[in-house]
C-alpha cells in the first residue's frame, strides 16, 4: 500500500525531502505522494513533522 498525505500537511517540505524516488511533490494546497511512484520505505512518513503521512 502506498502512502497518502492527509489534509493535516503544513507543506514544510521534509517529506519530499526524504522521499528517495521523487514521488512527493506540491498538489492543490499540500503535498501529494504519487502512488504509482512510492517504494513505501516509509521515509516521508517518520520524516513528517505533524503525523499527516500514513499508508492508505
Amino acid at each position: 500500500m502506498a502512502y497518502v498525505i492527509s489534509d493535516e500537511c503544513v507543506s514544510c517540505g521534509t517529506c519530499a525531502a526524504q522521499c528517495p524516488v521523487e514521488a512527493i511533490s506540491m498538489g492543490d494546497g499540500k503535498y501529494e505522494i504519487d502512488a504509482d511512484s512510492c517504494i513505501e520505505c516509509g521515509g516521508c512518513a517518520a520524516a513528517c513533522p505533524v503525523g499527516a503521512i500514513s499508508q492508505e
